[in-house]
């Protein structure tokens, strides 16, 4: 998963009041109320969501529509929700049982796939244990699903004993990218879109998740942790035999499409996670805690593939994430705290991107 569910735990308490001043620094747009000082290459931010806990919203291929994660109203935790680019016509496409994570449209906009816990039980799954400290939990009850546009005729891709999620489609529409414990280890592998053909990618120690393809296909960017000291092994071998994972280190990597010439972008010691290929290729967009003297103030930044020229893009003093753009780059879509009606509220945003 993208671990919206674990990023709201996080921030519960880090919200604001929509329009008012947060610190002497950062100040509400008046002529774009949803927007801070600094935030140069955002511009005309609207905000699609107005209540609970939303996330991971990414675009159809037509791009007229989103598909996104939501925690609101009665439900006890996140279910698959579509709307309209303007934030109209939202519909619950998942099987309101179980935990569900992850969704992306297949090609076509027919179809989507999600990860869901449904298989196992009707109730969300009990979360992580918090004595080992803020953990995530990968749990072996998720398995990746398609299902119609609609949500109709729903039927897994994957069926492993172990967790699969995180699952994301190439643009070019051949492959499906995701994240799964069934070799012991939080790996990428990848599969045709009728779950054919799924094969490892990462074989490093420590986990890999949250992977995207470069808008061409030949490339994946992702977050992953790699623990190096015997302190730092010994604790992540522990967890992960729980199906546990720590994400207060990640760094966001890059490789080829079939696994080789891994290359490490961010070298922060922070949790750097979400990222996304700006349509050029050249730049990554993600979210990190890496300016935040308490670690727990996430904003976007944008950095060169070659670790070069990074740049903070919102200044917004809870958090942003969940970064996606247009294909030609015109627009981003992302999840943020910020004008919140309600504490611990997560809405999704779109706005114009400008250069």
């Amino acid at each position: 998963m993208k671990h919206y569910l674990i990023v709201v735990l996080l921030f519960a308490a880090s919200s604001f009041t929509a329009f008012t001043i947060v610190s002497s620094k950062k100040v509400i747009q008046q002529d774009d109320i949803h927007k801070y000082e600094g935030e140069k290459h955002l511009r005309n931010i609207r905000m699609l969501t107005d209540e609970g806990e939303n996330a991971e919203a990414y675009f159809s291929f037509d791009e007229m529509k989103l598909i996104y994660q939501s925690t609101h109203g009665d439900l006890q935790c996140d279910q698959i929700f579509t709307m309209n680019i303007d934030g109209t016509e939202k519909r619950m496409v998942s099987t309101g049982k179980g935990r569900t994570t992850c969704a992306y449209f297949l090609p076509g906009d027919t179809a989507i796939i999600y990860a869901s816990t449904h298989l196992t039980g009707d109730e969300c799954p009990e979360p992580p244990d918090r004595t080992k400290g803020y953990v995530w939990k990968l749990f072996d009850s998720f398995n990746i699903f398609t299902a119609n546009f609609d949500g109709s005729n729903p039927r897994p891709l994957s069926d492993s004993p172990a967790y699969d999620a995180e699952a994301t489609v190439s643009p070019k529409g051949d492959k499906i990218i995701f994240t799964s414990t069934r070799d012991g280890d939080p790996e990428l592998y990848v599969m045709n879109l009728d779950g054919s053909n799924q094969t490892r990618l990462t074989y490093e120690r420590g986990y890999d998740g949250g992977a995207f393809f470069s808008l061409d296909g030949s490339k994946i960017v992702f977050r992953a942790s790699r623990p190096k000291t015997e302190k730092e092994l010994a604790d992540y071998n522990e967890l992960v035999q729980f199906g546990l994972v720590r994400p207060t280190a990640l760094e966001i990597f890059v490789m080829d499409s079939d696994g080789s010439n891994m290359e490490q972008v961010t070298n922060f010691g922070k949790a750097s996670f979400a990222p996304y290929f700006h349509p050029d290729g050249k730049r990554i967009i993600f979210s990190s805690n890496l300016n935040s003297p308490t670690g727990r103030n996430f904003n976007l930044f944008i950095i060169n593939v070659d670790g070069t020229g990074l740049e903070q893009v919102t200044f917004n003093d809870s958090f942003d994430g969940f970064p996606m753009f247009t294909r030609d780059g015109k627009q981003l879509v992302f999840a943020s705290n910020r004008s919140n009606k309600n504490p611990g509220d997560t809405n999704i945003f779109i706005a114009d991107w400008v250069d």
